[in-house]
């Protein structure tokens, strides 16, 4: 089993890199769209409602599939790595369900906090940066957690374009050694601590925002 671990953690390595990239992109693409579904222009709130709907409606292995396979084709000819198709397709799937979580949260301040602000004479884009946003980020952060735990948990579906990820270590050992029950038991192992960092990590970012409003309140 000790000849195995090395390979199942440059698996996981590929994994969390993912992981982490495509998280990155999937915040952003959540504040974004849930801006863009609120947003008074038309074209921008159309434009933000069929990116949630055609990425919440539709298959992540499709999607995956078509950035990987159909982009490089006629007429588009994008061609892109296996790893930027691995960030690029969880960051939009996962950022997609993310914008309709912000945008439940951008609503739910109170708003008592708006009419401060412009009570304040802050201009639109103070009043979201220093009294919208880090309130919203914190009503978000739970359903927010479980997005980014799911997100880690698909990344398994990379390996189906070529990435050698911890699934695909799992299964190309499995067929070399059949150590079924050793190798997948560990891979349960490896998917469950990487879970478990992403809810401490977001435990901490929520104790760390949680203790800044209440600073602000004080103040």
């Amino acid at each position: 089993m000790g000849e195995l671990l090395p390979l199942m953690l440059q698996g996981a390595w590929v994994t969390l890199q993912i992981t982490f990239w495509a998280s990155l992109l999937a915040i952003a693409c959540a504040v974004l769209g849930a801006l863009g579904r609120l947003s008074p222009f038309a074209p921008l709130r159309w434009f933000s409602i069929t990116y949630i709907e055609v990425f919440r409606g539709t298959s992540l292995l499709v999607q995956l599939f078509w950035l990987y396979f159909v982009l490089p084709m006629p007429p588009f000819h994008v061609e892109l790595s296996a790893f930027s198709v691995a960030v690029l397709g969880l960051g939009l799937h996962i950022g997609a369900y993310g914008a309709e979580v912000m945008r439940g949260a951008i609503r739910s301040v109170a708003p008592g906090q708006y009419e401060a602000s412009l009570a304040l004479n802050m201009t639109p884009l103070t009043r979201f940066r220093r009294i919208i946003l880090p309130q919203a980020l914190l009503a978000a952060i739970p359903p927010g957690t479980n997005l980014l735990i799911e997100l880690l948990k698909n990344t398994s579906l990379v390996s189906l374009i070529t990435l050698s990820d911890l699934a695909f270590r799992a299964r190309q050992l499995d067929q070399a050694t059949f150590m079924t029950l050793e190798i997948f038991g560990l891979t349960l192992v490896l998917y469950f601590l990487m879970a478990q960092a992403i809810n401490l990590a977001m435990r901490l970012v929520e104790r760390r925002l949680g203790r800044g409003r209440i600073k602000g309140g004080l103040a």
